[in-house]
């Protein structure tokens, strides 16, 4: 029985590096999509969104079942317990990917954002993407300090965040309100990201020590 659970617990692992796995790819396609215009890339982000929540929904039903037929304590519930929320966020994060595709979609075939912010959505891309790659590490092989670095990296896109809006709220911004509103929308969308980048590496930590933060 024991032997069957681990094995159980595994495959629940392997889904949820898979899910990180396929939202590091939907974020760098939207960005594709978002800097570039590429209506391909957006839309390849939408369509495979629904594979990301199939997946989800299959670490929720693996869960529960696990739950009634194993009733887990102590370690083994925590185990439970973590895959149920880093799931959720994960999900959440292929989410904020299709946000950023449909918003590249709606203003194709051109560039959803200006010249003067391709640098800032360049750099926020890039710590989305070192994010995602260390949730699915962590997940791959838990590892508490590892984790922990996602705090470092969601302060460096908080930096960034703030940089655009102090683009956007110059005197001299010359491309209007609506480009203003999808510009800020967009930085949410990747600030959120990383938010929940960190949330899942919390649940980790909490994981690996026992311990929340």
């Amino acid at each position: 029985m024991r032997d069957e659970f681990r094995a159980d617990l595994q495959i629940v692992s392997q889904l949820l590096v898979d899910m990180a796995e396929g939202v590091r790819a939907a974020m760098g396609h939207a960005t594709r999509a978002l800097l570039t215009a590429d209506r391909q890339a957006a839309e390849t982000v939408i369509a495979q969104d629904a594979e990301i929540d199939g997946l989800y929904r299959h670490v929720e039903e693996r869960v529960c079942d696990l739950l009634a037929r194993q009733a887990p304590v102590a370690s083994d519930l925590r185990a439970m317990i973590t895959a149920l929320h880093v799931a959720a966020d994960i999900e959440r994060m292929g989410d904020l990917a299709e946000h950023v595709a449909k918003t590249a979609l709606r203003r194709h075939p051109s560039p959803a954002v200006p010249a003067e912010l391709r640098g800032v959505f360049t750099d926020m891309a890039g710590i989305a993407d070192r994010m995602a790659e260390k949730i699915g590490r962590v997940l791959a092989k838990p590892d508490a300090d590892l984790a922990a670095e996602l705090d470092r990296d969601d302060d460096a896109m908080d930096d960034l965040h703030k940089s655009l809006f102090g683009v956007l709220l110059s005197d001299d911004w010359p491309y209007g309100v609506e480009t203003a509103i999808d510009a800020t929308l967009l930085g949410r969308f990747y600030e959120r990201f990383a938010d929940h980048a960190v949330n899942a590496g919390e649940h980790v930590v909490y994981l690996i020590t026992g311990e929340t933060a």
